[in-house]
Parts: C-alpha cells; structure tokens; sequence
C-alpha cells in the first residue's frame, strides 16, 4: 500500500504526540511499518504446488518425452516464483488471518522493544501500523487497559483505517493520538513533575 506520507506528516505526528502529553502523565508512542514480514515462502509454496500440475496433461494429451515434462514443469516452477514474488502479488496471496497474526506479533514486539511496558505507571500507549498488511493496533499497557474500554482503542482504530482509505494517513495518526490522548488525561493528569519517558516521534520501520 503506497500513501501520500512526507516529513511534514511526521513533524504533525511528533507535535500532536508533544501536546497531547502536557495534559497526561501517560505516554503515546507510534511506529508505522512498511510490513510486518517478508512473506518469503508463499510465493515457493505455491509456484511449485501448482507446477505439480504440469505433467497431467502432457502425459495423458501428448507423446512429449519425461525429460521435456520435467523441464517444463521446473521452467513453470521458476516462473510461477518469480512472478508470485514481485510484491504487487506476493502480498496478495498470503491469507489475511497469517498476514494479520503476524502484525499483532510485531506490534507486541515494538511495544516490548521500545520500552512501553517500562513506564513509571503502566500507562503506555503504543499506536501501531503496519502498512501491508493494512493492520492497525493499540495496544495499551495494564495501567491504563485495566481502566479504559476496549472500545476507545477500537475507536482510535476505526479513525486511523478510514484515514488511510481516504490516504491521509498523517491525519489517521494525529486523530487516533487524540483519542488515545483524551482517555490518558481523564485517568491520568499530569503530576507535579511531568516527566515524557519516551521519544514524541514517529519511528519507521
């Protein structure tokens, strides 16, 4: 999936994250990917699982050699390969369960690896995207899970998918920090030192 998205966007995204936090001790954090994996096999698996099918009618409809039906079927292997691995197909044969299974995964990995679950309350907000899978994710750390309705996260995804469909993805963000934001500052306001334990940015992957 290819959108308008420019340093501009990114710069709106790190401002809405800074502003967004004077009224909240929590944090948001966001992290936009390109995939969430490389999707190697599907392409091989298929290319050579229909290649199996090349022998059937050259057995029973020619006179054509077993070496010639050999070579052919290797020849359609590789071909089928290549062209299941161009990216403009690859991605579309995967299954969306797999595509979408792999993306949580991610998503729980920034999470850990940025140290979300490392704040001083537990009141970490990760919102995550990642583009080809068209996943989006928030994922919200017990201190303020255990206080908040699964439906403003939803909330918050609804806003960033009809975003991207609409390819303003830096407006999809910005929207979904603010949602994200109005939950933090109802459950927790700033404290007397208002402490911002992680980066306002946007980080790529």
């Amino acid at each position: 999936m290819r959108l308008h998205f420019d340093q501009g966007d990114m710069d709106r995204i790190a401002e809405a994250i800074r502003r967004t936090e004077t009224a909240t001790s929590g944090e948001v954090f966001c992290v936009l990917a390109r995939a969430s994996g490389s999707y190697r096999a599907y392409p091989l698996v298929i290319a050579f699982l229909l290649a199996l099918l090349v022998p059937l009618p050259l057995l029973y409809l020619t006179f054509t050699s077993a070496i010639a039906i050999y070579s052919a079927q290797l020849g359609t292997a590789l071909v089928l390969a290549l062209v299941f691995n161009h990216r403009a197909f690859r991605f579309g044969i995967v299954p969306k369960r797999v595509k979408h299974d792999r993306a949580h995964a991610e998503a729980q990995n920034q999470f850990a690896a940025h140290g979300l679950h490392q704040t001083q309350n537990r009141t970490g907000v990760l919102i995550f995207v990642s583009l080809a899978e068209r996943y989006v994710e928030v994922v919200a750390d017990t201190g303020i899970s255990e206080k908040v309705a699964d439906e403003v996260w939803r909330e918050a995804v609804t806003a960033l998918l009809d975003a991207i469909k609409r390819d303003e993805l830096g407006n999809g963000f910005i929207e979904a920090i603010g949602i994200c934001g109005k939950v933090l500052a109802e459950h927790f306001p700033p404290g007397a030192v208002n402490k911002d334990e992680l980066p306002n940015k946007l980080v790529l992957l």
